[in-house]
């Protein structure tokens, strides 16, 4: 797989030949220096970004085949993403955060689920908080809980306790493998952890936008 950016001085090749094959419900540990395309890697596999060449499939279905209507659908309903920054909406309860990709998708059952998954996360006491009457770490959970709603078959985490104390870092992380383990949800971990690294099932190291090492 390769993925070529157009910038104002040309052609920039973000990722180069990357080639790998994730069995379904590990833990990956993403691992790198900055700009080594780690981020642009997730991009890719969440169906934002899509590859110059090459292909990607995530539980049998080809992304690189998919028009944008289709690949927006599958990325509502099969990849959830979990961001450093929260990216949860200000004016929305966090059970109306949770339940929005569900609404999108049709779902009658839409804020009965959301309200399960802050339950599952330990929020079931600020279902109609905003966001900014929570704790850094409360609005992770929201946004764990809202990725986990759909049900993914791939979860993308990039740095998702970067904005954390470490005790509450430490929580969010352990309620991700627990989730994980869970519903069997692949999940790929951007992180500059290394002791964080080692807690998933593989460890794969990227730099200059290539595979340069994975565990085991």
């Amino acid at each position: 797989m390769r993925l070529t950016l157009t910038s104002a001085a040309g052609p920039v090749n973000v990722l180069r030949g990357i080639s790998a094959s994730i069995d379904a419900g590990t833990t990956i540990g993403l691992v790198g220096p900055s700009g080594s395309g780690k981020t642009s890697l997730m991009m890719v596999l969440g169906g934002l970004e899509r590859v110059s060449s090459g292909r990607v499939a995530i539980a049998g279905t080809d992304l690189t085949a998919m028009n944008e209507d289709a690949l927006a659908r599958f990325r509502r309903d099969r990849i959830g993403i979990v961001f450093q920054s929260f990216h949860l909406v200000p004016t929305m309860t966090a059970l109306e955060n949770v339940a929005v990709p569900l609404e999108l998708a049709g779902r009658a059952d839409a804020f009965a689920v959301a309200a399960a998954g802050l339950e599952a996360v330990g929020l079931k006491d600020r279902l109609l908080h905003y966001p900014s009457q929570l704790s850094g770490g409360e609005q992770q959970r929201v946004a764990i809980a809202r990725a986990f709603a759909p049900q993914p078959s791939l979860l993308l985490a990039d740095e998702p306790t970067g904005n954390l104390d470490g005790e509450t870092g430490r929580q969010v992380m352990a309620l991700l493998f627990a989730l994980n383990a869970e519903h069997g949800t692949t999940l790929l971990l951007i992180t500059h952890d290394a002791a964080l690294a080692e807690r998933c099932d593989r460890i794969i190291h990227l730099r200059d936008g290539k595979i340069v090492d994975a565990q085991p």
